[in-house]
């Protein structure tokens, strides 16, 4: 996954540099590699710089040419990207250290003395709730079944129809206000008023499709259960079905049972069910000898489930840096679905990167027509492949 930002100057290379590893003494758990430990992967701590490339070539991390670490940077005109393996953090502990650097870099560059408050910093003291267990207060163990959990969809539609893999990324503006005013009066909320419109548009691109069309949506477990700081990855979904027969018709019909169904599921029972059947994976799991757990994740990592996943991890401001930043997206490999959306939100807009996993337009036009429809602005910042950080195999 990462994060990338549109400053409004270009990037200066060294200041970044510096920044990065100033960081190092504030987040360590980002400074790491993974090496091997009897049936598991450890990070421990790596020395070596984090890499900072003046490029938008993607590398591989884990690797020589990350100088091991499961993170790097990079910087091109005005735009500056963080990329990381998914397993060292999800989107809610990635953006506390986008801020934090941002604030740092920003300092440097501008000579501002910007207020501290809200930030992660360099000599700030290192709260448990950050790094330790997120629930030492849960007895896990003694949780029992929610009463109500939905069953996946198995035969979902699929919308790369060759089946080839070539990413693609799409960058979409939209005004808070237009989007925020079109939930209140449609029953929706931006993550819910994006499921529907997606699925309007793979409708759109394919009537006569039968097939339900499968949306994930994101959220985060630590949140659900009380805990906002911790930057393990405890990110999981919710699964919103829009099946053939019900009609997208009436918008607000479909947001009101869209919500509904995200409702059921987003409970702190259902969280605390999920944090245990996490745990009992890991304890099976630490049974198997290293390789044949790493293919087995790879496999688990890499196998589609839904047809379209939406997150919107909460950015909102980023305080009094937010006038030097132009533009911030959040990104993700679209490998469990053949749709993302990642939302962002900064300066009064949202920042849609939509990523999908196949070379068309015929999609992204399909989306654009439904947001025309609602009457809401849409700018089409730009559209490129996706070129994320891979991740060499242990």
């Amino acid at each position: 996954m990462g994060v990338m930002l549109k400053l409004s100057k270009p990037v200066d290379g060294k200041i970044l540099r510096d920044t990065v590893e100033r960081l190092r003494e504030r987040f360590p758990y980002f400074y790491v590699r993974a090496v091997p430990e009897g049936n598991d992967l450890i990070p421990v701590e790596n020395p070596l710089p984090m890499t900072v490339r003046n490029t938008w070539v993607a590398i591989r991390l884990n690797a020589e040419e990350s100088n091991f670490h499961l993170a790097a940077w990079k910087y091109e005109g005005q735009r500056v990207a963080f990329e990381i393996s998914h397993s060292l953090t999800d989107g809610a502990g990635v953006l506390p250290y986008i801020k934090s650097a941002m604030y740092l870099y920003l300092s440097q560059k501008t000579g501002e003395a910007f207020a501290p408050a809200g930030f992660r910093l360099p000599g700030d003291k290192i709260p448990e709730s950050e790094t330790g267990n997120p629930f030492p207060d849960l007895d896990i163990d003694s949780v029992e079944e929610p009463i109500y959990q939905k069953k996946t969809t198995a035969d979902f539609y699929r919308l790369n129809r060759t089946g080839e893999i070539e990413p693609q990324i799409f960058y979409l503006k939209l005004p808070e206000a237009q989007v925020i005013e079109y939930c209140r009066d449609n029953d929706g909320s931006p993550n819910v008023f994006c499921s529907v419109m997606l699925a309007k548009a793979a409708r759109r691109c394919d009537p006569e499709g039968d097939k339900t069309i499968s949306v994930a949506v994101a959220i985060d477990h630590k949140a659900m259960l009380g805990n906002h700081d911790n930057y393990r990855m405890f990110a999981n979904v919710v699964e919103v079905d829009f099946p053939k027969s019900r009609s997208l018709e009436d918008v607000m019909k479909a947001c009101t049972i869209a919500r509904g169904q995200i409702m059921l599921q987003a409970q702190p029972e259902n969280s605390m069910w999920a944090v245990k059947q996490r745990k009992a994976l890991s304890e099976r799991f630490a049974q198997m000898p290293l390789d044949m757990k790493t293919g087995a994740m790879s496999k688990m990592a890499g196998s589609p489930r839904w047809s379209i996943s939406v997150s919107y991890a909460n950015s909102r401001s980023f305080g009094p840096l937010d006038p030097y930043i132009e533009e911030l997206y959040l990104m993700g490999e679209p490998g469990v679905t053949d749709v993302c959306c990642e939302i962002a939100c900064i300066n009064q807009n949202f920042f849609l990167a939509i990523l999908q996993n196949f070379n068309s337009y015929t999609f992204i036009d399909a989306f654009l027509e439904e947001l025309k429809l609602t009457g809401i602005d849409c700018e089409v910042i730009g559209r490129e492949a996706l070129k994320l950080c891979g991740l060499k195999a242990f």
